[in-house]
């Protein structure tokens, strides 16, 4: 299974092109021309054109690695999944759960309900501009997910989505016999190591802990799909969050 990687040099619907600097000869950058109007009408023509490149490179048997700004492009690559004919579960590392909806979100940024919507709650606008089926709550593992507003934290406890607070959890725990989708948004990392963080959360694994998962994870042989939500290039002068976060990624698809 060879790595294709895919750059979408977007946050939200507005363009990131900071993160061109990571570009290789072998990767492709998805930047399609956008329309005019809402913010949601832009991400949806963004995330389409992402979904198209997912299922291209699954279809091919092999594994795409998606590079973007935000969480909210994991809707763009679980159509792609989704339109392979892939029965993907979902492993989500992230320092906030990404749970809220309009109802409990204290300030109504869409940044923080990918996962809620993924899973059929709250904003249901770019799933159903991409034809996506909520994934089953079963089949969604948060692992990390420190910090929470209380609204997103009761729903997630009412939820049946899997949350392991502690990322070594997933070393002991019983995985699926099932192709896996990991996103990684980097800021699980404890930002006394990854400081280049737009949302920054104190604690968290160190990228040593985090590389040992990766690992175990990598071994299992069933990680399908690898989604990356990236740091702000803005505060990384010195890329030292960027060239620590790509060196965990490593190890999630070495294998």
């Amino acid at each position: 299974m060879t790595n294709q990687h895919v750059l979408l040099p977007y946050f939200l619907a507005e363009p990131l092109p900071q993160l061109q600097d990571l570009v290789e000869p072998d990767w492709q950058v998805v930047n399609p021309r956008l329309p005019a109007g809402e913010e949601l009408e832009r991400m949806a023509a963004l995330y389409e054109a992402l979904a198209v490149k997912v299922a291209e490179i699954l279809v091919a048997g092999d594994r795409p690695v998606t590079v973007a700004g935000d969480c909210v492009s994991s809707i763009g690559v679980t159509a792609g999944i989704q339109r392979a004919g892939l029965d993907a579960w979902l492993i989500w590392f992230d320092a906030h759960g990404d749970f809220n909806t309009r109802e409990t979100s204290p300030s109504g940024f869409l940044g923080g309900m990918p996962l809620a919507m993924l899973v059929g709650r709250g904003e249901q606008t770019l799933l159903e501009s991409l034809a996506v089926k909520p994934i089953r709550e079963d089949h969604v593992i948060l692992s990390d997910g420190r910090d929470l507003d209380p609204g997103e934290r009761e729903a997630l406890r009412l939820s049946k989505v899997a949350h392991l607070t502690d990322v070594t959890q997933l070393l002991d725990a019983s995985l699926p016999e099932a192709p896996l989708h990991v996103h990684f948004d980097v800021d699980v990392i404890d930002p006394a190591e990854a400081p280049a963080m737009s949302y920054s959360a104190p604690g968290g694994p160190s990228a040593e802990e985090l590389t040992r998962v990766f690992r175990h994870l990598a071994a299992t042989g069933r990680v399908r799909v690898v989604s990356l939500s990236s740091w702000n290039p803005a505060l990384d002068s010195d890329t030292q969050t960027q060239r620590l976060c790509m060196q965990v990624l490593q190890a999630l698809i070495d294998a």
